[in-house]
């Protein structure tokens, strides 16, 4: 829906990787991600962590304490996801900046030593 996804890769040496991947938006697909979805999408992401945040407290102040269990699990899931997005979305801009800084270096090390070809 906002060109965002996250998994886990396990390595021939049995290693846990984390892959946090945003797509590459040409300016013909950012028409057909809506402004509309893509605030849904990110006011859902950031609401179901704060509800299961309530529930928690509601169990813990009822000493409800086999729901607190499951909110307990619900507010680990979720905290989870958000994290995994949100790492997508700043590693998305990361890459971006990297991409400017390096852009940039080359352009002044060209600048500063004659040479004007293009690479």
């Amino acid at each position: 829906m906002v060109g965002l996804r996250w998994w886990n890769h396990i390595d021939e040496d049995g290693k846990s990787h984390w892959v946090f991947e945003s797509r590459k938006v040409s300016p013909e697909e950012n028409k057909t991600i809506s402004e509309a979805e893509s605030r849904i999408f990110w006011l859902g992401l950031i609401a179901c962590p704060v509800l299961w945040v309530i529930f928690a407290f509601s169990a813990l102040f009822s000493f409800r304490v086999k729901w607190l269990a499951v909110v307990t699990m619900g507010v680990v899931l979720q905290g989870a996801n958000l994290y995994g997005y949100i790492r997508c979305k700043v590693g998305s801009r990361k890459n971006l900046t990297n991409m400017a800084t390096s852009y940039l270096g080359k352009q002044f090390l060209r600048q500063n030593t004659g040479d004007d070809q293009t690479s």
